[in-house]
């Protein structure tokens, strides 16, 4: 994502991070194959974990807590996809810099490891740690371009709660939901709730052997339906939120990220209530704290370390070949090894014999990638939208967005950042990249940055502005940015180093377990398989956890084991799944399943 030097550290973050690469240059400077090697601890074993987003601070997190001497390797920035970083030359008047990301953050209730880990990093004034800076935006919005009236509503939470969570009582509410707040046909509402009912009802077997086979565009039956139908419950599901197309995704994926919804929204199983953001920039409510927390617990970073290859030797991993921040190589040695690093980048690093040795790595050549990528806008007046996230339903490169200022009330935006003429942040999400736009007639791969800057900005005004009411005024933009892992839009051959893990028919038969057959080698990162069938923060802190439970289990430690919290089952509803295997299993539909 971002370059060097860009992303926001604390005072004492950003000290400790020198310090620690200036040992490990001064360490390996002087033997360049020497083992890069964290000191013993009351374990005495050494861990290398490989990348510095949520999975690999996870891992170093657990595994520190078990006495474990860890040390983790990042080539750019502690946090990965989930940090905020800083505007480059935007500070004025000791004022801090403009907070940008690659993304805004979204922890819903329906996860639980991640809140789990969030509520043991110390957070000053917080019982519950960096847990407790986490706020819930209590509305939501479909904005619709063509001067068509946009879609807005509470987020219910604690809302719709029903006595018992039979399928009648969710139909019920879903339904309510449905009318009040998407406003479609009776008869595609009912229809779609259906469709919800046939999937929450569905025993294992079908949702793994069939779901996972189908589209979630027929599952839905978007074709025939209406273009509201096909914008909000298709499209709007699928590519604004998992960033995967309607016609493509797994329908088990979707529907079981849907499942976990419904129950969230009908006050079942939740940490939280349905959508979550932090009360701060990423860094300062979350990845800061946690990098101090895990200095404390003996934790050693090298930041600016890239790695190269994973070796295979005598039937383990035999070290790790790096390069450093002066660009010389190095081998990295440890008695257990973690990969957390993004599925695109780790299997790159996979050499032959490490793939002999084990061939579900090389079944992860299958996962694909996609891009969803933020850009910033900051605005020097306020502006009316919404207080919570949109979803620019209508627009092309599929936006979704929301203000932040007004999340972060410890923060007075015009004091504390930039120049003291910016007032607000709209944070914007780019999750199509491969269809034109309606400024230029372009992809966003094929426009230039500041193209695709002022390509988002008319989208958004598009979507916002077309019912009588200027909400978004040029006037009152004051500047942008666009994340720096994109690069070379515009040209013949865009990169991003920041792509997501999309989900395809098919995909979960494709993604690897936490434990390999390397016996000190350890997979961890969003695309491991886990309960939560999606690539999410959630997903990895859940194979982080994972992981490390193995590396306990290969080597007998009488550590405790990682609680590993799966996704909610419904009690009530077991018996019709328990129904529906019968059915699966006599080759029968569902029996909410009309067709």
């Amino acid at each position: 994502m971002a370059g060097t030097g860009s992303s926001r550290r604390t005072f004492i973050a950003g000290a400790g991070a020198a310090a620690a690469a200036g040992a490990a240059l001064t360490g390996a400077g002087a033997t360049p194959a020497a083992a890069a090697e964290a000191g013993p601890t009351s374990s005495g074993r050494r861990v290398a974990v490989l990348g510095g987003g949520v999975a690999g601070l996870t891992a170093a997190h657990e595994l520190a807590e078990r006495g474990y001497a860890v040390t983790v390797y990042e080539r750019r920035a502690l946090g990965g996809k989930a940090r905020s970083m800083d505007v480059p030359d935007s500070a004025r008047g000791g004022r801090r810099p403009l907070p940008a990301e690659h993304g805004f953050r979204f922890i819903p209730g329906i996860y639980h490891n991640l809140p789990d880990t969030m509520r043991r990093i110390p957070f000053p004034g917080n019982a519950a740690g960096v847990w407790e800076n986490l706020v819930a935006p209590r509305e939501m919005m479909f904005a619709r371009a063509a001067g068509r009236e946009d879609l807005r509503g509470p987020i219910p939470w604690p809302g719709h709660s029903p006595a018992e969570l039979t399928p009648e009582e969710i139909r019920r509410a879903l339904a309510g939901i449905l009318q009040t707040l998407v406003r479609l046909p009776p008869h595609e509402s009912a229809y779609f709730v259906d469709r919800v009912l046939v999937f929450l009802t569905s025993c294992d077997e079908r949702r793994e052997e069939v779901w996972e086979r189908t589209p979630w565009w027929d599952f839905v039956r978007a074709e025939r339906m209406s273009n509201e139908y096909r914008r909000i419950l298709a499209v709007g599901i699928t590519r604004n939120i998992v960033a995967t197309k309607a016609e493509e995704a797994s329908t088990r994926t979707v529907g079981t990220l849907g499942e976990a919804f419904v129950f969230n929204v009908l006050g079942r199983g939740a940490d939280g209530p349905p959508d979550r953001i932090l009360n701060l920039p990423t860094n300062e409510a979350w990845i800061d704290p946690w990098e101090a927390h895990l200095r404390s617990l003996g934790v050693e970073f090298r930041i600016g370390w890239t790695v190269r290859e994973v070796r295979y030797a005598g039937g383990r991993v035999s070290g790790v070949a790096v390069e450093g921040p002066d660009g010389a190589a190095r081998t990295v040695t440890a008695d257990h090894y973690v990969s957390a690093l993004p599925v695109e980048h780790a299997r790159r690093t996979w050499s032959a014999a490490l793939r002999a040795a084990d061939p579900m790595l090389g079944r992860c050549d299958k996962l694909e990638t996609d891009w969803m990528t933020g850009i910033q806008f900051y605005l020097t007046e306020r502006a009316e939208l919404v207080h919570g996230h949109l979803n620019c339903i209508d627009s092309p490169w599929s936006l979704t967005a929301i203000q932040q200022a007004e999340h972060w009330p410890s923060r007075d935006f015009p004091a504390d950042y930039g120049d003291g003429t910016a007032v607000d942040c709209l944070s914007v999400d780019i999750s199509e990249w491969d269809k034109p736009g309606i400024l230029y007639g372009k992809t966003a791969k094929q426009c230039t940055r500041e193209e695709v800057a002022r390509e988002v900005w008319a989208q958004l005004k598009a979507s916002l502005n077309d019912t009588g009411k200027a909400l978004l005024t040029d006037t009152t933009l004051h500047s942008w940015f666009l994340d720096p892992g994109v690069d070379g839009i515009g040209t013949p051959h865009p990169t991003n180093q920041d792509e997501l893990l999309i989900h395809p028919v098919g995909t979960l038969y494709n993604r690897p377990s936490a434990s390999t057959r390397i016996p000190n080698f350890f997979l961890s990162g969003d695309y491991v398989a886990v309960d939560i069938d999606l690539a999410t923060m959630e997903g990895a802190n859940a194979s982080a956890r994972a992981a490390v439970n193995a590396l306990l289990d290969r080597d007998g430690s009488n550590a405790a084991r990682c609680t590993v919290h799966p996704m909610y089952r419904a009690p009530e509803l077991e018996a019709a799944k328990r129904h529906d295997r019968w059915r699966y299993r006599l080759g029968l539909r569902n029996l909410f399943d009309l067709g």
